[in-house]
């Protein structure tokens, strides 16, 4: 059972692993654990995928795990997916390598509150990450608890908001910065994404505030029931949607996470959103 406003963390009782929450509603370390070997091991990865679920982040240190390690364990969850412009590995499809160093570009599109490629019609399950290199200080990130965020709306809100959808773009994303016709080629590739401001988890069946800052309008709020001039549609749709997207940056929801060299974190991609803190130089 999953942390809300009303019910208590489920106590564990039989787990191989040393399990100790961070915060009351998300997030936890996990000690006495070879993720390598979590990799080949039926029974240990059934019970990292139960914690994950109570938790929806987890966290590790010290894994000295290869990158075929690392993407076999992630291939526990499903099949990986390439990002169609961060792009992955040559030699292991799926691995992302994201480096920085004084010569990088500037851009800012983890530094946003975001659930991963919710621009897809079937956005992934979720994402193992692991630090290599790391600045002196700074780089954390943050990992919020979308079903807190839902469940402690309004109940006003929460009437307002049943039933709607919205667009999800990565035209308006990382399609923004490209010359015309690639930001179009892009388009076409990945159309916006239509999903319910309110999701249900597939397999916890929570309740989420499913809006991030990839999502661009709600596509189905201009109705007689909302509207009864311009003004209640445009702005009051954005508004509301800007209001939504909001409730990510609430702390009592978040977890915040300092990086070490061969720290790992997983996520439930459902049910969370996240902040990548770029305090670091440059």
């Amino acid at each position: 059972m999953s942390v809300t406003s009303e019910t208590p963390r489920r106590a564990r009782t039989v787990t191989p692993f040393r399990v100790e929450p961070l915060t009351a509603t998300i997030g936890a370390e996990l000690f006495d654990v070879n993720l390598g070997e979590v990799s080949r091991d039926d029974a240990l990865f059934a019970e990292l995928r139960a914690l994950l679920l109570e938790h929806k982040v987890l966290f590790f240190r010290d894994q000295d795990i290869t990158r075929a390690e690392h993407v076999a364990l992630a291939e526990r969850f499903g099949p990986l997916e390439d990002h169609p412009v961060a792009g992955s590995d040559p030699d292991h499809p799926g691995l992302v390598r994201i480096y920085k160093d004084l010569d990088s570009p500037p851009e800012h599109y983890e530094n946003a509150y975001h659930c991963d490629a919710t621009w897809r019609v079937n956005p992934p399950m979720g994402s193992v990450l692991r630090a290599v290199e790391i600045p002196p200080v700074g780089g954390d990130t943050i990992w919020v608890n979308m079903v807190q965020a839902y469940a402690r709306l309004p109940q006003s809100v929460k009437d307002r908001i049943e039933g709607l959808r919205a667009r999800h773009s990565i035209e308006a994303s990382f399609g923004a910065n490209m010359p015309v016709e690639a930001r179009h080629a892009l388009h076409r590739r990945f159309p916006d994404a239509e999903h319910p401001v309110v999701r249900t988890h597939p397999e916890t069946g929570e309740k989420i505030l499913f809006v991030n800052s990839f999502t661009t309008h709600i596509v189905n709020y201009h109705t007689p029931g909302n509207v009864r001039f311009g003004i209640d549609y445009a702005p009051g749709a954005g508004d509301l949607l800007r209001y939504l997207i909001s409730q990510a940056t609430i702390p009592e929801y978040q977890v915040r996470w300092r990086w070490t060299p061969g720290s790992v974190a997983i996520w439930d991609n459902r049910s969370t959103q996240h902040y990548a803190v770029q305090d670091y130089w440059p």
